[in-house]
């Protein structure tokens, strides 16, 4: 509990002092004010998002799955397609720079949904028939029937998987397959990206503990990628902001900056 307490007073501390003015020469752009890493610990007092298995720890890859990792400090050599979410191996197309970078998928959007450092609202809309899930970033919205409709053939992947819900109790349960194999089967984060999507069972459970707070589990089962399912477990907290659009980069026109650049780079300009 007293680690958990001062845990909790540095992080407000840290929030205070990022929205006091910047020192003197600094433009103040993207400093902390704009970054949301929350201030407080799970009421479990636990370490890890990973609930199960109980050592908190991702299982063990299977042999010859894929790892690509990139950096933000410099673009890292790496092969197509890139399923890395920040970063890129170059700038010979689109194809070689990050998904999130690309305006395709966010940070933390999933699916599965992780917190990152800022923009980690969503919104749950629920009707008789459906529900849908709005992402802030990068305004993602799933749409998830919640009947026995077929899904989409095996021709048709997408980036957010094909999902169906069904009710277990008070409990939403929403199963997704049918994922890309351009993007990742797991992200630890978003420099990292493990095995393709190909091949992913999800299976995401919401569950209203409390007023203000909605459990969020998701299980991921990929036997091509990691040697057993792994479960994690996170409270989401009700808020009463609003939700704005996340633009990304709107009319995509830093993608063609970038390039744009690249090619003036590569002839000497």
């Amino acid at each position: 509990e007293e680690q958990a307490a001062a845990f909790e007073a540095g992080a407000a501390a840290a929030q205070q002092a990022a929205d006091r003015r910047p020192v003197e020469g600094s433009v103040g752009a993207y400093n902390a004010f704009w970054l949301d890493f929350g201030t407080n610990v799970t009421d479990d007092r636990r370490t890890s998002l990973i609930v199960d298995p109980d050592t908190g720890r991702l299982p063990a890859l299977v042999e010859g799955v894929q790892r690509q990792v990139g950096s933000l400090d410099e673009d890292l050599p790496g092969e197509l397609p890139w399923r890395v979410r920040s970063a890129g191996i170059g700038a010979d197309g689109p194809e070689d720079r990050g998904l999130a970078e690309r305006c395709l998928v966010g940070f933390n959007s999933g699916p599965p949904m992780m917190p990152s450092a800022y923009n980690n609202n969503m919104q749950l809309f629920q009707t008789g028939a459906h529900v849908a899930i709005l992402n802030e970033m990068v305004h993602d919205v799933r749409m998830i029937p919640l009947d026995d409709a077929p899904r989409s053939p095996d021709r048709v992947p997408q980036w957010a998987g094909n999902s169906r819900g069904h009710w277990e109790g008070d409990t939403l349960v929403v199963e997704t397959d049918h994922f890309s194999d351009q993007r990742a089967s797991f992200e630890p984060n978003a420099l990292v990206a493990l095995g393709a999507g190909d091949t992913l069972l999800l299976t995401e459970r919401f569950t209203r503990v409390s007023a203000d707070t909605l459990l969020y589990e998701y299980t991921v089962s990929d036997p091509s990628v990691f040697t057993a399912p792994f479960t994690v477990a996170l409270p989401m907290r009700l808020s009463s902001e609003l939700v704005y659009e996340y633009a990304c980069h709107e009319g995509n026109y830093g993608m063609v900056n970038a390039l744009t650049g690249a090619r003036a780079a590569d002839n000497g300009r």
